[in-house]
């Protein structure tokens, strides 16, 4: 009966350390979670950052066109030539 007995406590012993290491896994992985939505935050900001940064580029190299450079005139051209056919556009859609 002692064999059965020792067998009995190492398993006991086992599951108790089986569910001691699922705790801290769970605990890991809870944050770990906690982790990755933070990253996914700051990387849903800095998209949002770098969208807004796009414009403002985009804006500033019109705006350097607009005050005479001629690195990028044909560009302001077709921008506004697109602003002028959507203007266009609207119109005929009030006049209907």
């Amino acid at each position: 009966m002692s064999v059965i007995a020792e067998i009995i406590d190492a398993l006991e012993y086992k599951v108790e350390k089986l569910f001691e290491k699922s705790k801290g896994l769970e605990k890991n992985n809870q944050e770990l979670r906690l982790e990755l939505a933070k990253a996914v935050q700051i990387i849903q900001k800095q998209s949002e950052e770098m969208e807004a940064l796009k414009k403002q580029y985009e804006t500033l190299k019109i705006a350097n066109s607009l005050l005479g450079s001629d690195n990028n005139k044909r560009e302001t051209k077709l921008k506004i030539n697109s602003l002028i056919r959507e203007i266009d556009y609207c119109i005929a859609q009030l006049s209907d």
